[in-house]
């Protein structure tokens, strides 16, 4: 089964609502970077950088910024990734206007308008964590939500695209009874691995990424000292700058080794879906279960090579989009399950 319907059976909006997709995830990509590269707080101020719609470049340009930031100076390596992420996000919410007008236009039977519609009011959203992301100086709290919407952002794309793609699998009537019950399995699997993206959010706007620089023992024990109250405490209070994270070794491992064991959770529970995809016998579902094993396998790969290589942007980068991936085939697999049509002729496709 091809991924992609011929061009005369989609609707109005997929190559536009594909593009927008793949955008999030170069927007993903850039904001995964800045992250690492230390320029979450490139740029002290919002929407603008030390006033500027660019950042400042001349030799009075950074005097000016330095005298009216005086504690946060320029750094050159950090404020353009910084900008660059900002109008690449700025780009997205172009491209999600233009969707919802073309949804709007179009006279198609069954074109989606409200997800579409969803889809930019998320945007507006994002774009307010993306602000508060600066204003509250990295606090974690906003840092693993604009993260956290950053996937979903893809997801919804994703979705959309799949909606406009207008294909669905079509199964027997004698197995409509076997793909039904595989339902909950793949909303739990979707679950899973939302909160695992979550714990990986938490983990990097905590700067726990190196709180275990072993594997796969942690600071050379296979159970380090931890702190779980303080490295899952939500309260922490608006105020200081978090850049570089306020918590304390125990507190970071904790978090880091939680993020172990929820990768170990999430990988095999995956293994077991794929399985129970598997047992339907369908080769679309086969397929889909291949692919899930693949980018799992891939994702699993990148998480260990972040400790063993010592953590390269490149390889962080890497983890942080072969996730949303994972993410994104835990999406095809719920919505063709839960669309899937029964073909009365008993062909499996």
């Amino acid at each position: 089964m091809a991924l992609f319907n011929t061009p005369e059976n989609r609707k109005a909006g997929f190559r536009l609502t594909l593009t927008a997709c793949l955008v999030a995830v170069i927007v993903l990509g850039m904001g995964v970077f800045t992250r690492l590269a230390d320029a979450g707080l490139g740029c002290p101020d919002w929407p603008m950088c030390y006033g500027h719609v660019l950042w400042p470049s001349a030799d009075h340009e950074v005097e000016r910024a330095n005298e009216a930031y005086p504690d946060m100076p320029v750094e050159h390596d950090k404020t353009w990734p910084e900008m660059i992420h900002r109008h690449l996000a700025a780009s997205l919410g172009l491209f999600t206007i233009a969707i919802l007008a073309f949804s709007l236009r179009s006279r198609e039977p069954g074109q989606p308008v409200k997800l579409p519609a969803f889809i930019l009011a998320f945007i507006i959203l994002q774009g307010m964590f993306g602000m508060w992301t600066v204003t509250l100086k990295l606090w974690p709290q906003v840092v693993t939500a604009h993260l956290l919407g950053g996937f979903t952002t893809i997801s919804l794309l994703w979705l959309l695209t799949l909606r406009l793609n207008n294909m669905r699998w079509q199964i027997p009537a004698i197995d409509e009874a076997k793909l039904r019950s595989i339902r909950p399995l793949a909303v739990i699997g979707l679950l899973i691995v939302l909160m695992q993206i979550a714990l990986g959010g938490w983990t990097t706007s905590n700067y726990a990424d190196i709180a275990c620089p072993d594997f796969p023992t942690c600071q050379g024990e296979w159970l380090p000292p931890m702190n779980f109250a303080e490295g899952f405490n939500i309260t922490q209070h608006i105020g200081p700058n978090y850049l570089g994270g306020t918590m304390d070794n125990a507190a970071r491992v904790a978090i880091h080794f939680s993020h172990r064991l929820g990768a170990i959770v999430t990988a095999a529970y995956l293994v077991f879906l794929c399985v129970s995809l598997y047992r339907l016998k369908l080769p679309a579902a086969k397929t889909l279960a291949h692919v899930i094993l693949t980018v799992l396998a891939v994702q699993v790969s990148l998480g260990i090579s972040n400790v063993v290589f010592q953590f390269p942007i490149s390889v962080a980068v890497a983890h942080n989009l072969v996730g949303a991936l994972l993410l994104l085939t835990q999406v095809t697999t719920i919505y063709l399950i839960f669309t899937a049509a029964v073909n009365r002729g008993g062909i499996r496709v």
